[in-house]
């Protein structure tokens, strides 16, 4: 996806930043957001936001900004794993009594890797034993550099409950976005990222898009990698009709034909024939039913743990951890106790992760959307039989191991027949030995030409399965190739082994 901050275009014109909330469990980002929410989207237009879409626009300072209301860095994380830049901004939000925890480190993680710009929001700072200074210094060990202490990350001291701070935060957002220079061109065709979808049970399949740039409208014609359609209608976040939508915008669009995936990039096409085509495309280079990413030259395979008791959490994290890692990653986006439940299976479609159930049940709900998110459910009741059900599928998503053997090599004396991929061709076995159905590689003057196959093979006009060295030989020799007198084929076979860990 282009860069549009970066884009020389007389047409650009600045576009309001877009911000993901991040951080650990029960620091306040959910509180953090509704107090914003509620501050800054007006009731009047709003009518209350009875229905999530997964982004919101506020106002402040007469200026808009996009907020995601994701899932957690969990999303965000599947989102940028599948090549989506989704956010320009991220706050990340500390519990001010807490401190670091596990899921702000990834959370830190993964705004380091996305490259975009971070504001820490000290959280609960009116609670008796708020201590923002110490949380400072944990955040010094993990990289993060407050400018109060000479650094170069804006921290803010927040409070959701009463407000406190709120105003500075946005006004930090608003003044990183004028710095970055955040730009969009309402004339290009749309570029954007699926941040939400589901099936309606009236309306059908329903995707929540958050544009970059470029502009979309009712009618337009839209593919993703897994969906794409005719846009037959369009809201904006509060639910309100829309006819264009411009950068920056969240928006719902309705007259897609499937599901997409959340992270899935959109592209507008001149017609339908030409979206089904780039659909069909995709789908055949990426085949079905995968859950694996490919993150800095590495496959990462993503897990969601759910276990009966918390020992049996810390119990098979051991385990995984001590499975050879050096080819596939395993990534724990979340571990709980408890059932498997829809929550686990909307996170698992949107980062596509296998959810491990241990000495666990699926609720009824959970089944339901499961089957028709087609997310991957593996269940155990010991802990050694889920460690080997992992390392099967860490071993599924290697290409099996290829050992070329080689038979051996012939002379070509005489070409017979020649048509469009097919020649009829003799010649002499200088070693080895050459059977029907091996490949060829063809060399003339010791330069390769391309390969082929031997399709059937003649000695003394009769049907052999094989020709030793010495002997003259037939071949009906299939392939793009087209072979001369004086070219050496050698012939060999490939035996594909399973690959290991």
């Amino acid at each position: 996806m282009p860069e549009e901050g970066k884009k020389e275009n007389q047409n650009s014109s600045p576009r309001p930043p877009i911000v993901v909330v991040l951080g650990h469990v029960d620091s306040g980002k959910t509180s953090l957001l509704d107090a914003i929410r509620q501050t800054h989207v007006a009731e009047k237009e709003s009518g209350g936001i009875t229905q999530h879409v997964g982004a919101y626009e506020v106002e402040f300072n007469e200026k808009k900004i996009t907020f995601i209301d994701t899932p957690g860095h969990e999303a965000f994380s599947a989102m940028r794993s599948r090549g989506a830049k989704v956010a320009d901004i991220a706050i990340l939000v500390v519990d001010s009594l807490a401190g670091v925890q596990p899921q702000t480190k990834e959370a830190i993680s993964h705004v380091k890797k996305s490259g975009i710009g971070l504001i820490v929001a000290l959280n609960k700072v009116d609670l008796p034993g708020a201590n923002p200074e110490r949380i400072k210094q944990q955040l010094f060990k993990e990289g993060i550099s407050a400018e109060s202490l000479g650094g170069q990350v804006p921290i803010v001291e927040v409070s959701a409950k009463t407000g406190q701070g709120l105003d500075s935060l946005l006004e930090l957002v608003l003044l990183m976005a004028e710095m970055e220079d955040l730009r969009g061109d309402p004339n290009q065709p749309a570029e954007g990222v699926v941040i939400e979808a589901y099936l309606d049970n009236l309306k059908g399949p329903l995707a929540t898009l958050l544009l970059r740039n470029g502009s979309l409208k009712v009618g337009d014609i839209m593919a993703t990698t897994t969906a794409g359609g005719k846009i037959k209608n369009m809201e904006d976040f509060r639910h309100q009709s829309l006819f264009l939508a411009l950068p920056s915008m969240p928006v719902v669009v309705l007259g897609l034909e499937g599901v997409p995936q959340v992270g899935d990039k959109i592209s507008v096409f001149p017609t339908m024939e030409e979206a089904r085509a780039y659909l069909q495309k995709k789908e055949k280079k990426s085949g079905e039913g995968q859950v694996i990413f490919i993150e800095e030259g590495k496959k990462v395979l993503n897990l969601i743990l759910k276990a009966d008791v918390s020992g049996s959490l810390e119990a098979i994290e051991e385990v995984l951890s001590g499975l050879p890692q050096e080819k596939v990653t395993l990534r724990i986006l979340g571990k709980e106790v408890g059932e498997i439940n829809e929550s686990d299976v909307k996170l698992a479609e949107a980062s596509k992760a296998i959810i491990l159930g241990f000495r666990v049940k699926v609720n009824p709900t959970a089944t339901i959307s499961r089957e028709r998110a087609k997310v991957r459910v593996l269940s155990f009741d010991i802990i050694y039989a889920l460690a080997q059900g992992v390392r099967q599928v860490m071993e599924n998503l290697l290409q099996p191991e290829v050992e070329r053997k080689i038979l051996g090599k012939l002379k070509v004396l005489a070409i017979f027949r020649t048509e469009k991929n097919r020649q009829i061709i003799g010649g002499k076995v200088i070693e080895g030995e050459i059977k029907r159905g091996a490949k060829l590689d063809i060399t003339r003057n010791e330069i390769p030409l391309g390969r082929g196959k031997i399709i059937s093979l003649q000695e003394n006009k009769k049907e052999v399965f094989q020709s030793g060295r010495g002997r003259e030989c037939g071949i009906l020799f299939e392939g793009e190739v087209k072979i001369e007198a004086g070219d050496i084929l050698e012939a060999f076979e490939e035996e594909r082994h399973r690959a290991e860990l």
